[in-house]
């Protein structure tokens, strides 16, 4: 236990844990938004986007964290401007991302090493760069998610009030798309396509199960993100495993085992 927690603190893993931590916080909380919209899928949509805006970035001299961003900013404002609404938006996304990071891997001088990185992650070599980007993040949705929680929860409970009053409600609309956008580039260019998608939406999808109101909805949310992803961040290292298969593994895990309780700690709090 004291050699891991030795790793664990080791100046080499210090920058990759934070960022992940930061990551592990934040993108639950943006899939508690999803999920509440009914647009979980937008996370693999927007990843995949990330993962080849990454690649077309790197061949043209861009950091993958750079890259990404802009390829699922762009998606998701394309989404937000045609009012796109529900899955099948960010089903063509994902055959849209998948299709280009594929044809830009096989035909350009980064090849399939780089690619399959960005869809198994590497966490490991993230970077100042990479714990911004994060750090960014994080204070981004802790300034907007207070201004548009109630409005996405408004919209999603009372759409009639919107239309009655004559509210633009693309605009925070438009600001969770887009927010949800950042944080899938940087989730996926560090955490890897499959691992930023894991902790969108499982620990949501637990919460929302088990949690008895919207608060506890997000504090569950993130609480099982940073825990599993510690976890997860522990076992890779001590077994010398990749670490978002193991993140995904934990993850769901987790959900297996917290989701029968789900009854009970409703009934609890009634």
């Amino acid at each position: 236990m004291d050699a891991l927690a030795g790793v664990l603190l080791d100046p080499l893993f210090r920058v990759p844990l934070l960022t992940g931590l930061l990551l592990a916080a934040v993108l639950p909380l943006l899939g508690a938004f999803l999920m509440l919209r009914e647009e979980w899928l937008a996370a693999l949509g927007l990843a995949h986007l990330a993962a080849a805006g990454a690649l077309v970035g790197l061949a043209g001299g861009l950091p993958a964290v750079v890259g990404g961003t802009l390829g699922a900013l762009l998606g998701g404002t394309a989404k937000a401007l045609l009012r796109a609404r529900g899955n099948a938006a960010y089903g063509f996304m994902i055959l849209i991302g998948w299709a280009s990071m594929l044809l830009v891997a096989a035909n350009t001088a980064i090849g399939d090493a780089l690619g399959h990185a960005l869809i198994d992650g590497q966490l490991y070599f993230a970077g100042r760069l990479d714990l911004a980007a994060a750090a960014l993040l994080v204070i981004l949705s802790a300034a907007a998610l207070p201004w548009l929680g109630p409005r996405i929860l408004r919209a999603r409970f009372f759409p009639r009030f919107e239309q009655a009053n004559a509210l633009a409600a693309w605009r925070w609309h438009l600001g969770l798309d887009l927010l949800a956008a950042g944080g899938m580039a940087v989730g996926t260019t560090t955490l890897g396509l499959m691992g930023a998608f894991a902790l969108v939406f499982v620990p949501a999808w637990l919460s929302f199960r088990i949690a008895a109101s919207w608060r506890w909805t997000l504090i569950l949310s993130a609480l099982v993100g940073s825990g599993g992803y510690l976890i997860a961040f522990a076992v890779a290292l001590a077994m010398d495993q990749p670490f978002g298969p193991v993140l995904v593994a934990i993850l769901i895990g987790l959900a297996a085992v917290m989701s029968p309780w789900g009854g009970r700690l409703r009934d609890s709090s009634g």
